[in-house]
């Protein structure tokens, strides 16, 4: 099962205000685990860059003025994802802006079945508790001291492990390995337990013996029964 963990960072709070998208990160998950491969972009959002946003993830104006507009990243963006599912955390602020995006190349929009929301997930296990990212990653032991300001890929690398611990990843990779490890031990105990201690004793008669060694003599010295093992 492929999954990517997603998240953008933006100029504002709304697309329809004219917000856009300045930073894309996503790391890919196969089978709930990371697989090394990412996917990251700075986007020249052609505009200028409230003071506010850029408090909170630190990209001005200047450094983002080289960048690649969205339309030049837009086709390598949606191979990486493809058809996979996208984890992502207050899922209807990124797919808002990620669809607008795409809205203005007339390309078509990410259906929200394709989406999971871990805000959603974390308020139902959690409910009442802070559900941040950052109170997320202290209530899990997860190390986010890197996390001075906002960046997209570094969110998302944080959001794997916390995505792992809200469906029981950890947990449920030790169930598993416990019971793998007790079939195991089932499966040794059983071949001991059918192994004799000492073998049984011969229950041929001297004379079936003897009837036997005159049946093989009688087969000529080049029967097969009478040449040796190599």
């Amino acid at each position: 099962m492929r999954e990517i963990i997603l998240d953008t960072e933006t100029t504002g709070l709304d697309p329809a205000t004219g917000d856009r998208i300045v930073e894309i990160g996503a790391v890919e998950l196969i089978n709930h685990l990371p697989t090394g491969r990412s996917f990251h972009v700075y986007i020249n959002p052609e505009r200028d860059m409230p003071k506010e946003a850029e408090a909170v993830h630190g990209l001005s104006a200047t450094f983002l003025s080289d960048k690649p507009v969205f339309a030049a990243i837009a086709q390598e963006f949606l191979d990486f994802i493809a058809d996979a599912t996208l984890i992502i955390h207050n899922a209807s602020f990124d797919i808002a802006f990620l669809n607008a995006e795409l809205g203005f190349l007339r390309l078509p929009a990410i259906p929200p079945e394709r989406v999971v929301d871990t805000l959603h997930i974390a308020r139902q296990r959690h409910p009442g508790a802070a559900n941040s990212l950052d109170a997320l990653c202290r209530r899990y032991g997860i190390d986010n001291s890197k996390r001075t300001k906002h960046g997209a890929l570094l969110d998302s690398e944080l959001l794997a492990e916390v995505y792992l611990e809200l469906i029981g990843g950890r947990q449920t990779a030790l169930v598993l390995e416990t019971s793998i490890t007790k079939q195991t031990t089932r499966m040794v105990a059983a071949q001991i337990s059918l192994t004799r201690p000492q073998p049984l004793p011969s229950r041929l008669t001297p004379e079936e013996r003897q009837a036997h060694a005159a049946f093989i003599a009688s087969l000529g010295e080049h029967a097969l029964w009478t040449q040796r093992r190599s």
